[in-house]
C-alpha cells in the first residue's frame, strides 16, 4: 500500500509542476507586472505583482497588515510592527506602526479596526506613488547579459511628528515592488527640514515580525532555523568572505518578547526581522541635508530546494544589478616596462581578448598623478583603445600602513593597529581622501576602462578625531563606507568596470573573487584543474557567472614549482587550453596572470580557438548554471547552463578527469530551459538529436568523455 501511495504522490507532484511551468516566474517573469492601488474602501495600500503582495492600513496610522507569496499562498506576517525605528539623539522613535495585539502567533484582518496609534511616534501624512527609478546611474560599452534596468512601482510614505523636539525632521519610508519578481526593496530618508542639527544614532529600517521556521521548546536564536520563505539582502555588507551571507552586516534575527504563546519557553524564537548597521551611524544631519538608510531587498522564496532558491537570487542580481551581467575578456599582466603593455595589448587584440588589467606587482601606479605619470598612462590607454582593447589596473587600498596620522585609530588603544588587516588606512582621513581623489583624477585623465580594488574598506572604525572625513568614533564606519560606495558609484556612472573582493555589488561593482586558497596556485596544474571546477561549482549556486572571477597562474604565484605554472605555454598547451575551458565553459572570467598569452603560433591559435568559441556561444555561457555533479576526481563532473529565452536552450559542460575515455548515462535537468516536451541535443558541433523530455523534466543523454577531457553538449 505504502508504494501505491508514493506512486500516486509522485504522479501529483509532476502534474503539479507541469501546471506551473506554463506560469513559472523563473522561466516567463514578463507576466507578473508591478502595480500600487488603493483597496476599494480606500482603507488600505496594496503593492502587488501576482507574486507577491505587501498591503498597508493607512489609518489611524500605517502599518503593514499583509505580506503575502502569492504563488505559494503563504501568509509571512504573524504580527503588526512599526514601519521604522530612527534613534536621534539617544532616543528611539517608532514610526507608523499600529497598537494592542495581543496574540502575536497570527493576525487576523478583522483585529486590525482595534489597534491604535502610539503617542510618541512619527506619523503617517500622506503618500507618493511614481514609476520605479534606476538606484545608480551606469553604461558601459562592453558586453553585457543584460543592459535594462528594473521596471516596477514605487510608493513613498511620509511621517511628521507632533512633538516640538522633533519639529523640522520629515521621515519618508520608501518600498519598490519590481516586475517579474517576487521582490520588494524598502528604505528611509530623513530630511532635516529645520535650522538645528540632529544626531541621527541609528536608521532601523525595517521591521518585521515573521513566521518562525522552526518551534523549538529550548534553543538560542543562532542555534534556530530563520525563515526559508523569505530570502533578506541588503547595500551594507563587507568582510572579504566572498559569500554575502558571511558578508552581511545589517540583518538580525531577534527574538519577540510580545509573542507570548510561543513555543520556546524563554521566548528565544528568531522571528523577528530588523535590518540595521550594527554598529550605530552615529551621523551628524545638518539643517538642509538628507540621510538615506541602507536599502533592504526582500525576495520571497516558493521552495527549500537549493537549485532553485539559487536561481532565485541570480535572477534578483540580474534585475535589480544589471551591471553585474557585464563580462569582458580580460588579462592580467605583470609588467616591468611600457613595452611589455604594448605587447600585451597587440596580443589581446591577435587573440580576441577585449582587456587588460594590470595585475598586482605591476609598474602602473594609480596613485602618481604627477603630469608625466598621467601622460605616459594615457599613450598606452590610447593605444590600447586603437586596438579596440580596454585597459585598467590594480590599486591595493586597506592591508597597508601609511601613517600615524592617517591611519585608523584603534578606540581601544588609541594608536594604529588592530583593524581588519593589522594596519589599515582611514578612509576619511587626509590620505584617504587624497587618495580617492588621485584614483578619479587618474582614470579621468587616462581613459582607464577598469579598475580592480583590492582590500576595498572592510569596516574598520577609527577613533581620530582630527580625520576631515569623520567626526569621530561614532560615525567613522558609516562614513568610510560611504565614501567607498560613492567611488563605486562614480566609476559606475563613468562606465569603468569594477573588481573588488567584497560584496558591494548593490552599489556598483562589477566582479567578486569566486573563492578560492591563493596558495592552491602553487599545486601540480593536476589538482589546480579539479579545485578549479570545485571553486566554480560552489561560487555559482548564488552568484551568476558573470559575478565572479577565478584565477589561472601562468607564472609562478604563491610558491610552487614548474608543475604548478603554465610557462612555458607551449609546453603545457593541454592545460592551458582545459584551464581556459573550465572557466569560459562556465563565464567565468579568470585572471591569467603573466607577461603574455601566447609564446607561439600554436599557443596563439589555440587560445584564438577557445576565445572563438566562448564568443559563440557567450550569450548561453553567461547564462544561469544548473548544478549537475561537483567535481570529486572519481569520476565525471559538469554544469549545464540554462535559459529559456536563448536560440540555445542549453550548454552542459562534461569533464572527465580519469585517465581512461568514459561513457555515461547522465539525466540531463531540462525544466528551467522551458523545453518541457521535447528538446534536440547535439555533441559539440555534432548534428542534434531530438530527445523526449521525462514528467519529471530530464532528459536520459549518453555522454562519451574523452580521458582527462572535455566535452559540451548544445540544447535547442
Amino acid at each position: 500500500m505504502k508504494y501505491l501511495f508514493l506512486a500516486f504522490s509522485l504522479i501529483s507532484f509532476f502534474a503539479g509542476a507541469q501546471q506551473a511551468a506554463t506560469t513559472d516566474w523563473l522561466i516567463r517573469p514578463e507576466q507578473s507586472r508591478a502595480t500600487i492601488t488603493r483597496s476599494q474602501d480606500g482603507r488600505d495600500l496594496v503593492l502587488s505583482n501576482g507574486l507577491v503582495r505587501r498591503v498597508f492600513r493607512l489609518q489611524p496610522d500605517l502599518a503593514c497588515t499583509e505580506f503575502k507569496n502569492l504563488v505559494t499562498g503563504q501568509q509571512l506576517l504573524r504580527a503588526v510592527k512599526p514601519e521604522a525605528r530612527i534613534v536621534l539623539h539617544g532616543v528611539a522613535y517608532p514610526v507608523g506602526g499600529l497598537y494592542g495585539q495581543t496574540e502575536n502567533a497570527y493576525l487576523l484582518p478583522q483585529w486590525i479596526d482595534g489597534f491604535k496609534a502610539s503617542d510618541s511616534a512619527f506619523h503617517y501624512v500622506d503618500a507618493r506613488i511614481t514609476p520605479l527609478q534606476p538606484y545608480l546611474k551606469w553604461k558601459t560599452d562592453m558586453w553585457a547579459g543584460s543592459k535594462k534596468n528594473a521596471t516596477g512601482s514605487e510608493v513613498t510614505f511620509l511621517f511628521r511628528s507632533s512633538l516640538p523636539a522633533l519639529a523640522g525632521v520629515d521621515v519618508r519610508v520608501h518600498y519598490a515592488i519590481f516586475d517579474g519578481i517576487p521582490l520588494i526593496s524598502k528604505w528611509v530618508t530623513i530630511d532635516n527640514t529645520g535650522k538645528t542639527d540632529f544626531l541621527v544614532d541609528q536608521i532601523v529600517n525595517e521591521i518585521l515580525a515573521v513566521t518562525e521556521e522552526e518551534s523549538a521548546v529550548v534553543g538560542k536564536p543562532e542555534e534556530m532555523a530563520k525563515p526559508n520563505g523569505l530570502y533578506v539582502e541588503n547595500n551594507f555588507a563587507f568582510n572579504n568572505a566572498m559569500r554575502y551571507q558571511l558578508s552581511d552586516q545589517a540583518t538580525h534575527w531577534k527574538v519577540d518578547k510580545r509573542y507570548t504563546s510561543q513555543v520556546n519557553y524563554d521566548y528565544q524564537t528568531p522571528c523577528l526581522l530588523e535590518v540595521h548597521p550594527k554598529i550605530d551611524m552615529g551621523v551628524r544631519l545638518t539643517a538642509g541635508r538628507q540621510l538615506e538608510s541602507i536599502r533592504t531587498y526582500e525576495l520571497l522564496m516558493d521552495s527549500y530546494d537549493r537549485e532553485r532558491k539559487g536561481l532565485a537570487v541570480r535572477k534578483m542580481y540580474r534585475t535589480i544589478a544589471p551591471w553585474t551581467t557585464i563580462n569582458p575578456i580580460f588579462m592580467h599582466l605583470v609588467s616591468k616596462n611600457d613595452e611589455q603593455v604594448r605587447t600585451a595589448i597587440d596580443q589581446c587584440a591577435a587573440t580576441g581578448y577585449e582587456a587588460l588589467i594590470l595585475s598586482f606587482g605591476s609598474h602602473c601606479n594609480m596613485e602618481d598623478t604627477t603630469a608625466a605619470n598621467l601622460r605616459k598612462w594615457k599613450e598606452l590607454s590610447d593605444y590600447a583603445h586603437s586596438k579596440k582593447v580596454l585597459i585598467g589596473s590594480y590599486s591595493l587600498f586597506s592591508s597597508r600602513k601609511i601613517s600615524d596620522e592617517d591611519d585608523v585609530i584603534n578606540p581601544k588603544t588609541g594608536k594604529p593597529g588592530g583593524a581588519f588587516f593589522g594596519n589599515a588606512p582611514c578612509l576619511g582621513s587626509k590620505w584617504g581622501l587624497a587618495y580617492l581623489a588621485r584614483l578619479k583624477k587618474f582614470m579621468s585623465y587616462t581613459g582607464f576602462d577598469m579598475f580592480e580594488n583590492d582590500g576595498p574598506y572592510p569596516g574598520d572604525v577609527c577613533a581620530s578625531t582630527s580625520h576631515p572625513g569623520h567626526e569621530g568614533l561614532a560615525d567613522s564606519q558609516w562614513k568610510q563606507m560611504a565614501l567607498q560606495k560613492e567611488l563605486y558609484q562614480w566609476c559606475n556612472a563613468n562606465g569603468i568596470y569594477v573588481n573588488a573582493p567584497d560584496w558591494y555589488f548593490l552599489d556598483g561593482t562589477n566582479k567578486i573573487g569566486l573563492g578560492y586558497r591563493e596558495v592552491n596556485f602553487s599545486l601540480p596544474r593536476d589538482q589546480q584543474k579539479i579545485l578549479n571546477r570545485q571553486n566554480i561549482f560552489d561560487a555559482t549556486w548564488a552568484e551568476t557567472p558573470s559575478m565572479v572571477w577565478g584565477f589561472v597562474p601562468l607564472t609562478k604565484y604563491q610558491g610552487g614549482g614548474p608543475e604548478a605554472v603554465l610557462e612555458p605555454l607551449s609546453e603545457h598547451l593541454d592545460a592551458y587550453e582545459q584551464l581556459m575551458m573550465q572557466y569560459y565553459g562556465a563565464g567565468v572570467q579568470a585572471c591569467y596572470r603573466g607577461p603574455r598569452l601566447y609564446d607561439t603560433e600554436e599557443t596563439r591559435r589555440t587560445v584564438s580557438n577557445v576565445i572563438s568559441w566562448y564568443k559563440k556561444y557567450r550569450d548561453i555561457l553567461n547564462a544561469d548554471i544548473v548544478h549537475l555533479r561537483r567535481a570529486d576526481g572519481r569520476d565525471w563532473d559538469g554544469i549545464m547552463h540554462v535559459s529559456p529565452d536563448l536560440p540555445q536552450k542549453g550548454l552542459v559542460m562534461l569533464y572527465n578527469p580519469t585517465k581512461e575515455p568514459i561513457v555515461r548515462n547522465i539525466k540531463l535537468p531540462v525544466y528551467y530551459t522551458g523545453k518541457h516536451d521535447s528538446v534536440k541535443i547535439r555533441a559539440r558541433e555534432g548534428a542534434p538529436q531530438n530527445f523526449k523530455v521525462s514528467r519529471n523534466y530530464e532528459v536520459d543523454y549518453q555522454a562519451e568523455i574523452p580521458a582527462e577531457g572535455y566535452t559540451w553538449l548544445i540544447l535547442e
